[in-house]
């Protein structure tokens, strides 16, 4: 007996002092907690989903995000020329897809997939920030503004107008590049009755996923989460106001 109580001594003096020692590791490192909670003397590093310290401004973003960026579309007619893009029919389209994309955060809209956000409103930014937004917060979608450009659609876009990155993101400026993609998605050929009603709306559907095609569907359906925020009744009625050939038919009426 002699022999075991030292032995059993031994154990309960170590099993007590692992104890205090579990329960005062958790303050020297701690995250703090807004309940009230106790916070710790050296404050833990937020970490990034693959364990290691974040240094970036935009903390928190993950290795693989929920929703991935949809592929940019080809352009319809991509040697459109860029002149005479304007007019009520263009103001109409643009209203239309402002409320399939957008809807009342308008031009300063940022996509609801984007875990991180924008530092500010988009139209307080410039282009170059916007694109390092986009850099610094990858696996995420990025689709920005009151037409929701994805990132590789306004890269060309902006390229082709040959705007500087030191530009804001204005309201003008997201006007003037949707009306390249209007242009591009055969406005022209529709205004001289060369492209339908139709096929005009399935190659805007092709570029705005909140637009259904003739489907009743956006052309994305299902990819990182798209679809269609109208229905192609709305958009058909809405762009048979527009269309040359009704107007003509009305006219003769």
């Amino acid at each position: 007996m002699r022999d075991v109580f030292p032995i059993l001594m031994t154990v309960l003096c170590a099993l007590v002092l692992g104890s205090n020692a579990r329960a005062e590791g958790g303050s020297l490192f701690s995250q703090g907690d807004w309940g009230g909670a106790r916070v710790g003397l050296i404050a833990s590093r937020a970490l990034s989903s693959d364990g290691e310290a974040d240094p970036s401004l935009f903390v928190g973003r993950a290795a693989q995000g929920l929703f991935a960026e949809r592929p940019a579309h080809e352009p319809a007619f991509e040697n459109a020329p860029l002149a005479l893009v304007q007019g009520s029919d263009v103001a109409r389209i643009r209203a239309l897809i402002g409320a399939a994309e957008s809807r009342r955060d308008g031009y300063d809209a940022v996509q609801h997939g984007a875990r991180i956000k924008t530092p500010k409103p988009p139209t307080q930014m410039t282009l170059a920030e916007i694109y390092r937004w986009i850099e610094e917060t990858p696996a995420q979608p990025h689709a920005i503004g009151r037409y929701q450009f994805i990132p590789a659609t306004l890269r060309r876009v902006v390229a082709k107008l040959g705007i500087a990155p030191t530009a804001r993101f204005s309201p003008g400026v997201q006007d003037r590049l949707a009306d390249v993609l209007l242009a591009e998605a055969g406005l022209h050929e529709f205004r001289a009755g060369r492209l339908g009603r139709v096929g005009f709306m399935n190659n805007l559907a092709k570029i705005w996923a909140g637009l259904p095609n003739s489907t009743g569907k956006s052309h994305y359906h299902g990819h990182a989460g798209n679809r269609a925020s109208i229905t192609w009744a709305r958009f058909n009625a809405e762009m048979a106001r527009i269309d040359p050939a009704m107007i003509a038919d009305q006219a003769l009426e």
